[in-house]
């Protein structure tokens, strides 16, 4: 049987899982499809309008499209929360659910790449930058490098998950001489691609709320909080529709670590802040928008405090053993850390960072509809792939997806993945 052949069997499996569901999975995917529909023709207006249907000027030449690229760059990033433990530490629990993590890294990136193709204004000239037909101008421009390592940790990712998956499909175990230096590769590209977006920002010596050397760690902090929130959520799901057993330690270790990560997060803002109000500088005009407003110009400051105090409620939330392991705290503190991170990394990092403008204005930047209904179509395509990748993932590991009768279709591999342990039915 030539590797082709049972490469193509395993792709036209995998198409025909996902063409089978439920009402509610039927409901979930027609729901995405309206999104999807509803963004590409609002993206479409844009393309042949320009850049004039969003609420962008060049008071503020970057919103609400770039604040979705940096904060799911961090959602990207945080798999490495899962690939530590599970591939350095060989912890059982976390290696059980590794790949749903390596599967949300590759739907952030794909998400983060719409982002920036949406904001790009003619698209149409993007082939500048490829070679060899364009220059990429690398290594000068910390743009190229943003474009090279993004793409590069897609890549590694997915080879890593096609392979492990594609080898269960067939019962064998996964190349350790092709998964394992991928693997130990992909922790420094997961830290990379973050920092290298955070250089983006504080490389900019004219934009004074972003020239911080702690960018970087700010945003590595919040990414490791924000992205394993909604891995939580999403293993939840999992474990109360299907018959995918994850247990609980698994959970409860994920909600501590992010609890520390929450802790940095929340200090290194502080320091900054405390920097910022004690120097008492010209520079402090920028925190003080987002925080204080600068005179009647108060809009964000809610959004900021709001901010702040979901990222400390749920700071407390998983520091106490006995809430993190409590659903309906566990479930609370997730969501105030997805929201409380998404408000920081959006509005927060790049409003006041523009906000007043190289000449003292003050530009109230809002979302237009436009900008809303593309952004909403991205995530659309970002979930449907990982709901897709995720429902053949799960099929293949329960025993449902298999290359041939009777055969074993758990991650074969004995460490450091592991199949989950179907549930007993009790029907």
């Amino acid at each position: 049987m030539s590797t082709i052949w049972r490469f193509s069997r395993f792709v036209t499996a995998s198409v025909r899982t996902v063409l089978r569901g439920n009402p509610a999975y039927w409901a979930w995917l027609a729901l995405l499809g309206v999104l999807i529909v509803s963004g590409a023709l609002a993206y479409a207006d844009q393309a042949s309008t320009g850049l004039a249907l969003t609420a962008m000027r060049d008071q503020v030449s970057w919103g609400f499209y770039i604040g979705n690229f940096t904060f799911l760059v961090g959602v990207a990033a945080a798999a490495v929360v899962l690939v530590i433990p599970a591939y350095i530490y060989d912890w059982k629990p976390i290696r059980e659910i590794v790949i749903f993590g390596e599967l949300l890294a590759l739907s952030a990136i794909i998400m983060c790449l719409l982002f920036v193709l949406v904001d790009v204004g003619r698209p149409e000239r993007l082939w500048h930058m490829m070679p060899p037909w364009g220059h990429i101008n690398f290594p000068s421009s910390i743009l190229a490098w943003d474009a090279l390592v993004l793409n590069v940790y897609f890549l590694v990712n997915f080879v890593v998950v096609t392979h492990i998956i594609y080898r269960a499909f067939y019962g064998r175990p996964y190349a350790k001489r092709i998964v394992i230096p991928l693997v130990l590769a992909s922790i420094p590209m997961a830290i990379g691609i973050h920092t290298v977006t955070a250089f983006l920002y504080n490389g900019m010596a004219a934009r004074p709320y972003w020239n911080s050397s702690i960018l970087a760690p700010q945003f590595l902090a919040s990414a490791f909080s924000s992205g394993p929130a909604i891995l939580l959520i999403v293993l939840q799901l999992l474990r109360r529709f299907t018959r995918f057993e994850i247990q609980d330690e698994a959970i409860w270790k994920i909600a501590e670590l992010m609890a520390y990560a929450m802790f940095l997060n929340l200090f290194l803002h502080g320091v900054e802040a405390f920097k910022e109000y004690y120097s008492n500088t010209e520079h402090l005009l920028y925190t003080r928008y987002w925080f204080q407003g600068l005179g009647d110009h108060r809009t964000l400051v809610p959004f900021a405090w709001s901010a702040v105090a979901l990222n400390l409620t749920a700071f407390l939330l998983f520091i106490m053993p006995a809430a993190r392991q409590n659903p309906i705290t566990l479930n609370i503190g997730c969501l105030a850390t997805y929201a409380g991170c998404y408000i920081e990394k959006g509005m927060g990092l790049i409003i006041p960072g523009l906000t007043p403008d190289t000449l003292g204005e003050i530009y109230q930047y809002y979302p237009s509809m436009t900008e809303l209904r593309v952004s909403a179509g991205v995530f659309a395509l970002g979930f449907l792939a990982f709901t897709l990748m995720l429902k053949v993932a799960v099929a293949i590991s329960l025993g449902e997806l298999r290359g041939e009768p009777g055969m074993n279709a758990a991650w074969a591999q004995p460490q450091p993945i592991q199949p989950a342990t179907a549930r007993t039915s009790t029907s």
